[in-house]
């Protein structure tokens, strides 16, 4: 299988663990947190003990796990930890000690919401780092079309054609369903939960409505609101919260809803072929979508930075990322001739933003206006660092 540079990861990580004695590791299942845990450990010049929670033998070893740890020094590496979420206390009393000598890279397919109730013991003491699939950054624009449709997962991407990228994302799917999630403790059937992850994939990219869902579902709407909460801490769906700005107008108060990984959005919506992706009604909300998630790897920023901006006169904006200060725009246009809107100005205007960004499918960067461009999306690694 071709490798792929993923170095910029080892590095971000390897930051961490200078600044930090735990360092958690998270991204959903098959998105590539062993291998690159192992091309870390490869890289430490110090001792490396290694401990998977899925094999038996290393479970035997952590009988035990104060007398199995207490001894090490040099980095651990704890993989699938919300396996034995325990541990965290016993983690916890060993980085503690004075001069301990060890630091800990624990990595988890649950987002540090699932986590939290088991790492509070940790507060102060970890570090967070989610790994996304593979993305445009990676690999380079020539292969644009080619990620968009198999999606990010290195073996959906990697495979040998596009019906085995298929097999293998529908598999995962399954596998997904059936296996992992009862692992994580939760008690949905496997049907229940592929119909509404289905569901949800008609809906990528439209704001939540909960009533309209749990009506097809003849159940409350807190019990599919708790479906979403399995998916999104389960790195399967971002939900992006609206922006609630200080203006006068009256504006959308519920959340978007994007499937994570377009390759996933594609097996659930049986899109097997470029051209048929092309003709399908989703293919806007799909591109859109997959350049969000393009552009947040690339900014590197946490869910809790993103947002999305409606107001019911139809004003709108697609990404808003707000760091400190900084307040960047970004829209999504799959047209090679984008223009500057009303709804852009209404958007510069009311949240002041430094930047608006539209990112569509031409091949050219130009400026649109004093604080807007057109932005091409082959060219988004080189043109949003300008």
């Amino acid at each position: 299988m071709k490798i792929i540079d993923r170095d910029h990861h080892v590095a971000a990580v390897a930051r961490l663990l200078r600044r930090s004695p735990v360092v958690a590791l998270l991204g959903a299942r098959q998105v590539g947190k062993t291998t690159l845990a192992r091309r870390i450990a490869t890289a430490e010049r110090g001792r490396v003990t290694i401990f998977d929670l899925e094999n038996p033998t290393d479970v035997a070893r952590l009988a035990d796990p104060m007398l199995a740890l207490q001894d090490l020094r040099g980095l651990v590496v704890l993989d699938e930890i919300q396996r034995r979420p325990e541990l965290f206390p016993v983690v916890r009393v060993l980085v503690d000690r004075p001069r301990s000598g060890v630091r800990f890279l624990v990595l988890g397919s649950a987002s540090p919401d699932l986590l939290r109730q088991t790492s509070e013991s940790l507060a102060g003491r970890i570090a967070f780092y989610e790994l996304p699939g593979f993305s445009m950054l990676e690999l380079g624009p020539a292969v644009l079309e080619r990620l968009w449709l198999r999606g990010g997962f290195p073996r959906s991407y990697l495979a040998r054609s596009g019906q085995a990228s298929l097999e293998w994302r529908r598999d995962f799917i399954r596998t997904f369903l059936e296996r992992d999630l009862p692992q994580f403790g939760v008690r949905i059937a496997a049907q229940t939960m592929r119909h509404f992850w289905t569901m949800l994939a008609h809906y990528h990219g439209q704001v939540w409505n909960a009533s309209e869902l749990s009506r097809a579902f003849g159940v409350a709407d807190t019990t599919v609101r708790h479906y979403l909460d399995v998916l999104e801490a389960t790195f399967m769906v971002r939900v992006l919260l609206p922006w609630r700005a200080n203006v006068r107008k009256r504006q959308v108060k519920a959340p978007k809803v994007y499937l994570t990984d377009s390759g996933i959005l594609h097996a659930l919506l049986d899109v097997d072929t470029i051209s048929t992706l092309q003709g399908h009604p989703k293919v806007g909300a799909s591109w859109e979508g997959f350049m969000l998630e393009t552009v947040l790897h690339y900014l590197g920023v946490w869910r809790e930075q993103c947002y999305f901006w409606r107001t019911h006169a139809g004003a709108e904006l697609d990404l808003l990322v707000v760091r400190g200060r900084q307040r960047l725009g970004f829209e999504f246009k799959r047209t090679t001739a984008p223009r500057l809107t009303p709804s852009m100005r209404s958007a510069l205007a009311d949240l002041q933003l430094n930047r608006l960004d539209v990112i569509h499918a031409g091949r050219e960067t130009f400026p649109l206006d004093r604080r807007v461009r057109a932005v091409a999306a082959s060219r988004v690694p080189e043109d949003l660092a300008r």
